[in-house]
């Protein structure tokens, strides 16, 4: 297959803005159709069915493009080691990036990838089956949406969506379409985490009322940057893809973003999902009707939005949860699991990628440490589009956790306690926060019913 072309400038490539404007209208067109079936599902109405697994040939090859090659190099690293996958295409608006990635694909295969910058020319591809996404908050949704759209599989990473709305219209597009779509919440998978959610569950420690996460961290600032020409090789109109225009800034790409609202979701939609995942799995939980989300950035005067320290709450009814993150002081004098739950008969301690149980009298009665990674489910995905497997964290389970991060950050941006119908997942009697149920999107990217 021929390696598109990478040039990087619509300005400089006409039909390369023709192609920018079929996208935005194809990708209107998907969504409004996506938005539709969300429609007949009903808004935030509960669980929609979950999708039949596919009826592929278990033998047959599995063809794989990755988009964005920063986090993107792991999915590469994993998808190589797994027996009948080709990676075959890869794709980051930078164009920096890309020469690396092909050169790593064809040492380990022996085949080097197609390349592209823009990725909605991998959606025309028939023979591509599947897209794993570990691009920029914003683009996870739109990303998704797209892929399904045009009939392909996808892992996306966590957090999956960049605000709640997202989140509803990747499932129900998922389903439209029936497509394999896993979050990349990786612990889902490990067997050392799933036997110790297995114990919770199963009465190991009692009747289980709380349970807290923790991210403490070492994060340096990000600093004052200033607005200025992006690199050449960066194809920054295509970055910001769905979200509103602004200037490039020097210190945004390729990771503080994270910390600015307009594309990420800071810790929170970072790491906070990660803990918040086990948290409701273990708990056995949905929706919340409450969330709480309070904190700071504290540690420095930089162009950060997002909180560097903070807690949050969460109340399920009859048990409750907390999220504790604080991203620029490691807390070294402190011991602290990953996750806790707590039961009546005592704690079982995620350890990450272990875990301990300790019975009411502060005696580890028993644990275990198994392996991490990200291998495993990457396997897990391929099976699931083989036909041999279910997905360990399929879309709705995935964005059912990610809410949580969603309603918390909702609540640390109103500076209020968020309360929630968990029936109809609607927010209670607040127009302020449920404005940022959703977000404005750019000119002509915006979903549409």
């Amino acid at each position: 297959m021929p390696t598109p072309d990478t040039n990087h400038s619509a300005a400089q490539n006409p039909a390369r803005q023709a192609r920018g404007t079929w996208g935005r209208r194809a990708f209107l067109r998907r969504l409004s159709a996506a938005g539709a079936a969300l429609a007949i599902a009903g808004p935030r109405t509960g669980a929609l069915a979950a999708p039949a697994i596919g009826a592929r040939g278990a033998n047959d090859a599995v063809r794989v493009a990755v988009m964005g090659l920063g986090r993107g190099m792991a999915h590469v690293a994993s998808l190589l080691r797994i027996p009948g996958v080709e990676v075959c295409h890869v794709c980051d608006v930078d164009a920096r990036r890309m020469g690396p990635a092909r050169a790593e694909v064809e040492k380990q295969a022996g085949k080097a990838p197609a390349s592209t910058q823009d990725f909605r020319r991998i959606l025309d591809d028939r023979t591509v089956d599947a897209i794993t996404i570990a691009t920029c908050n914003h683009w996870h949704a739109p990303a998704t949406i797209l892929a399904c759209t045009a009939g392909k599989h996808v892992y996306v990473e966590k957090p999956g969506s960049h605000n709640a709305a997202e989140g509803e219209l990747m499932v129900a597009v998922a389903r439209k379409h029936d497509r394999r779509v896993q979050m990349g919440n990786q612990r889902r998978t490990w067997p050392s985490i799933r036997e110790a959610i297995e114990k919770v569950r199963g009465g190991a420690i009692g009747h289980v009322t709380y349970a807290r996460a923790w991210y403490p961290s070492e994060r340096p600032s990000i600093g004052r940057g200033s607005d200025s020409p992006p690199p050449a090789e960066l194809d920054y109109t295509l970055w910001q893809g769905p979200a509103p225009e602004r200037p490039y800034r020097s210190n945004l790409i390729h990771y503080n973003w994270h910390w600015r609202w307009h594309y990420g979701g800071g810790e929170m939609a970072n790491n906070g999902v990660h803990g918040l995942d086990l948290v409701r799995w273990g708990l056995n939980v949905g929706c919340p009707t409450q969330v709480s989300f309070g904190g700071g950035r504290y540690a420095y005067d930089d162009d950060q939005e997002t909180p560097d320290t903070g807690a949050a709450t969460f109340q399920f009814g009859n048990c409750g949860a907390s999220w504790e993150q604080s991203s620029c002081h490691g807390r070294r004098g402190e011991d602290l699991p990953f996750v806790s739950f707590y039961g009546d008969g005592g704690t079982l301690a995620i350890t990450d990628p272990g875990y301990r149980i300790i019975d009411s009298k502060g005696k580890t009665v028993a644990e275990n440490r198994g392996e991490g990674g990200d291998v495993g489910h990457f396997v897990n995905f391929i099976d699931a589009i083989r036909g041999k497997a279910a997905l360990n964290s399929e879309i709705q389970e995935g964005q059912a956790s990610t809410l949580l991060c969603h309603l918390a950050n909702i609540s640390y941006r109103t500076g209020r306690t968020i309360h929630v119908d968990p029936a109809s997942r609607k927010i209670v009697g607040d127009s302020e926060a449920e404005r940022l149920w959703s977000r404005e999107y750019r000119s002509g990217w915006a979903p549409s019913a």
